[in-house]
């Protein structure tokens, strides 16, 4: 169980991470300012702001949880902390998308159905990692 909690702990990390990256560019890809009244700058700033500080955190919480991979293995208690939040943010996301306010099908329903799908696998490998985490750190 070890090996497989340490490949799915970087494996998470390592996709969490990608999407932080992957939303930098978010905004450009899918045109998010042809949908915006060019009049209202103040809400494509907001918008602008709010994406790119959630990239950057969700991209750097990331990296940083890799990099403390040795800790959180060996049962690092904050570690574990900051992992478990991290793994609270993407059930949020999941349930967002699942149930609370799914992702609209229109205009791509191939994005939606990719984005639920991905982050209800990604929510279920943290959380399966976090439990298991908690466990051996219990044992201890």
């Amino acid at each position: 169980m070890k090996r497989a909690e340490k490949t799915l702990y970087y494996v998470s990390l390592a996709i969490s991470m990608l999407v932080g990256l992957w939303h930098f560019f978010v905004p450009n890809l899918f045109n998010w300012y042809d949908y915006l009244p060019m009049q209202y700058e103040n809400l494509i700033v907001g918008i602008d702001y709010t994406n790119y500080c959630f990239s950057a955190l969700l991209f750097g919480i990331s990296f940083v949880l890799i990099l403390l991979g040795k800790s959180a293995l060996s049962l690092n208690r904050e570690t574990i902390v900051f992992y478990t939040f991290l793994t609270v943010v993407w059930v949020f996301r999941a349930c967002l998308a699942a149930f609370i306010e799914p992702w609209p099908l229109e205009p791509i329903p191939a994005a939606a159905i990719g984005q639920l799908i991905g982050s209800v696998a990604l929510a279920a490998m943290m959380v399966t990692v976090s439990i298991s985490l908690w466990k051996r750190s219990r044992k201890q």
